[in-house]
């Protein structure tokens, strides 16, 4: 019968004995001065006697409902007060429940209730003097009661901010867990997009090689023919690698190039028919931060691709400049052909390097001026 309303936690097996115990102790005393009688009573006074402890007997298991139903329990077992003095234990039980509820419109008819009901107890007999005393009793233990429900609703509604807290607390938690994740995972995405799109796209020009020229020789094809393949290779293995590091939820260990493999990039689109020019300035390359030379690695390596892709056959012109305490500077341009439409997958690598340079706390911008389309991104680097 211990049903919860307005929040309220349950009840341990503990908490309604101590309850039940305490409504039931006007009822013990009855029965210890019944036993403990020096004459015995007569049958008037017994009948009233197991009048009184039978509605206390009734406050008892009305008192079960007193958290479905608060204040009806706390007002019917007020009004069992008025006949029978062992009700008073139920009464007081019921009310201090309501009061845990903070219903002001429905405790302070209760309480002049149980007022009124305690001054009728009283006055049964006639009012003289002696009243006094029980009347002072019973309103101090009343408001006593009130206080000591409300001080119970403060106490749960403190360990329920801490319980809810807690909660949120942990909520918090595994939404940073979360983000953390999938921050790893764009980290691999682009890693993978950065990989595949550029060997996918030399792919594709060493094939395009193939197909269209007729004046090829037999040594030119087959050599054209182990570039394809050792590319296709190389994608594999970069493809294994990353997969890999997807499903062990970490960060990818390879393929980790930095600027100082920059020199073989170039050598790598050359040999596969891409014309690139490169004007290298960079001063102390062997200080670079090896995270921001990773960036700097594929903010290049993506730029050629770019160029592969949207302007096939052009040459592309890349600038690389720097020094510790100014920054590094990476600017890479080619002809924009006009009327070119993004194929599948167009900007995303824009979309991309812009987000790899954030990472990396440098700016990247990107502008059609004078015919020429220019990547221009500019790396921190401390001195």
């Amino acid at each position: 019968m211990e049903d919860r309303t307005d929040h309220q936690p349950p009840l341990d097996r503990q908490g309604i004995a101590l309850r039940y115990v305490c409504a039931a102790l006007p009822m013990l005393f009855s029965a210890a001065a019944f036993v403990m009688a020096s004459s015995p009573w007569d049958r008037d006074r017994e009948v009233s006697a197991l009048v009184d402890v039978g509605l206390g007997v009734v406050g008892l298991v009305l008192m079960g409902w007193r958290r479905r139903r608060p204040w009806p329990i706390a007002l019917a077992t007020a009004l069992l007060t008025v006949f029978s003095g062992t009700a008073t234990g139920p009464a007081y039980v019921s009310y201090v429940s309501l009061c845990t509820h903070r219903r002001w419109r429905q405790t302070i008819p209760v309480a002049v209730v149980s007022w009124l009901c305690l001054a009728a107890s009283v006055g049964r007999d006639g009012i003289d003097r002696t009243a006094i005393v029980p009347m002072l009793v019973g309103t101090a233990a009343l408001g006593g009661l009130t206080v000591f429900g409300l001080h119970i609703r403060g106490r749960r509604d403190l360990a329920a901010s801490r319980r809810e807290a807690a909660r949120a607390a942990e909520r918090e938690q595994l939404q940073r867990i979360e983000q953390a994740k999938l921050a790893e995972r764009f980290k691999i995405a682009q890693e993978m997009h950065d990989v595949l799109a550029h060997r996918i796209s030399l792919l594709s020009m060493l094939a395009g090689g193939v197909a269209y020229r007729t004046d090829l020789t037999s040594e030119e094809t087959r050599k054209v023919a182990l570039a394809i393949q050792e590319n296709a290779h190389a994608s594999l293995n970069e493809l294994r690698t990353v997969l890999g590091a997807l499903r062990s939820d970490g960060a990818p260990e390879a393929p980790q190039p930095t600027l100082a493999q920059v020199d073989a990039l170039f050598d790598e689109v050359r040999a596969a028919g891409q014309q690139v020019e490169v004007t290298d300035t960079i001063d102390g390359r062997e200080l670079l931060p090896t995270q921001t030379g990773r960036h700097a690695y594929r903010i290049v390596q993506e730029a050629l691709t770019n160029a592969r892709k949207h302007a096939p056959g052009s040459r592309v012109t890349a600038e690389l400049s720097g020094r510790p305490g100014d920054g590094l500077r990476i600017r890479v341009s080619n002809p924009a052909p006009l009327g070119v439409i993004a194929g599948p997958g167009g900007r995303l690598g824009l979309v991309g390097l812009a987000e790899r340079a954030r990472m990396a706390g440098g700016t990247i911008s990107h502008a059609v001026r004078n015919g020429y389309f220019v990547l221009d991104a500019r790396l921190p680097w401390e001195a």
